[in-house]
């Protein structure tokens, strides 16, 4: 028997169990977003609420974009839905190609997931897949760094250099090794890759000498650390590991989830630095964040390896999902690519980098940050702790929230990184709301 309407209270927020949230302190207080449109929200309260993370770096060009929404619309009234095992629908070989013309040679092939997440557990499967192929079937061992994120899945997990993210969850996989992060506390303030740090990626080299390079399937490192802080890699650094994994025959595989599609000033962060990885995970950009979709891109020679193992007509790659290269999803990816295109939202953001990056090392002045990273359209702003870590960051989030803008924070760390359509105005007001807000906690302090 159904429950009486007499007992159903639109006010009650305890049925949702939110993620990567303090659910009880959210729902003393929460802050629920009920409109988006360009770089701006609106709050249930009616505040208007300006967007410096581009949600979780998803929305590159701004909410509310209606060549998605009517692509989307006419995909689901189309073709809602056909099963990706065995049978396809165009759109996501459209997808696909256009996806592809943007990568670096020879990365040339790519596999739909449906976040990244699922690309990163896809990714390690492939590389796993890769060597059995080739008769290395011993390469069982996977290496990251600390301070990591690679997504929630239990594969990301294991490769997790976060330690808030791993240390509830025990049945990780084995045969992980993590590198030391290149977050240097000398050398502050950066702009930029830092100068100093290229011996870190010999880290590699050890594990390499210590379990033996031909024990190790791939290394998974995130060209700019995202999640963790904005993190910039020295210079040399990924070229060095690049030469290591060559030498030892191990698979390079750069999660650009967060800096794939023109967050860092080039299409893919790889482009950035001159690196080609072996596989390439992304997601969040690829349809603005208004679909959920990831995907995951290989070079050729993965791809054939991987092919060339199996006879005609046989499944090469037992994995997939329900819901790979769902057709709203390749539409909304179809659709945002060609936006991308069409209003040269990569070049722009390039162009605007400089400016933005000028406004986020003004605050350097304010006595309550004690770091600054930033390249591109991104950046990390550190908080001075002050109590247990993350209490300040947490209080600093919801204070600018009512203040009127989001920021995405990890920890005492605020990240930025605003859509690709922001004018010099947004960036201004952005600049403005956080030092008012950092005033305001140094003030209470």
């Amino acid at each position: 028997m159904n429950a009486p309407v007499a007992n159903l209270s639109v006010n009650s927020l305890e049925a949702h169990w939110m993620p990567f949230t303090a659910n009880k302190d959210f729902k003393a207080e929460p802050r629920l977003i009920v409109k988006s449109e360009g770089v701006y929200a609106w709050d249930h309260k009616g505040g208007k609420v300006i967007d410096g993370s581009s949600g979780l770096f998803c929305v590159p060009a701004g909410h509310g974009r209606k060549e998605i929404a009517d692509a989307v619309h006419n995909a689901l009234l189309t073709n809602d839905y056909c099963s990706p095992f065995g049978s396809g629908q165009p759109t996501s070989f459209t997808l696909a190609q256009m996806v592809s013309n943007i990568l670096p040679d020879p990365i040339n092939h790519v596999f739909f997931v449906n976040s990244g997440s699922e690309a990163i557990d896809t990714a390690l499967k492939i590389a796993m897949a890769y060597h059995r192929a080739k008769g290395d079937g011993q390469r069982t061992r996977f290496v990251s760094r600390e301070r990591a994120y690679h997504g929630v899945n239990i594969g990301g997990v294991s490769l997790s250099g976060m330690v808030k993210n791993r240390e509830t969850f025990s049945g990780v996989m084995p045969n992980v090794v993590c590198m030391r992060h290149t977050w240097n506390p000398e050398e502050r303030f950066v702009r930029g890759q830092p100068e100093s740090g290229i011996e870190m990626a010999d880290d590699l080299q050890r594990f390499c000498e210590t379990y033996g390079g031909s024990t190790i399937a791939a290394v998974f490192v995130e060209p700019v650390a995202g999640s963790t802080g904005c993190l910039v890699p020295p210079k040399g650094y990924l070229e060095r590991l690049r030469e290591i994994c060559d030498e030892h025959g191990i698979l390079l595989v750069f999660d650009e989830v967060i800096t794939g599609f023109g967050r860092c000033g080039a299409p893919f962060a790889s482009q950035l630095f001159g690196v080609t990885p072996d596989i390439m995970t992304m997601a969040k950009a690829l349809t603005n964040g208004s679909q959920p979709m990831g995907a995951v891109a290989v070079q050729d020679f993965v791809y054939d390896g991987v092919m060339n193992a199996s006879p005609d007509a046989a499944i090469e790659f037992f994995h997939g999902y329900t819901y790979s290269g769902h057709p709203a999803a390749c539409a909304a990816g179809v659709a945002t690519q060609q936006i991308y295109i069409d209003e040269n939202l990569f070049e722009k953001a390039a162009d605007m980098s400089e400016y933005f990056l000028d406004g986020i090392f003004s605050l350097r002045d304010l006595d309550i940050i004690s770091d600054i990273r930033g390249i591109g359209m991104m950046a990390g702003v550190d908080l001075k702790t002050k109590g247990a870590p993350g209490s300040r960051g947490g209080g600093v989030q919801k204070r600018l929230f009512w203040n009127g803008m989001h920021v995405k924070f990890t920890g005492d760390c605020g990240i930025v990184a605003p859509p690709f359509v922001s004018d010099k105005s947004h960036i201004d007001e952005m600049i403005e709301k956080l030092r008012k807000t950092l005033e305001e906690e140094q003030a209470a302090s």
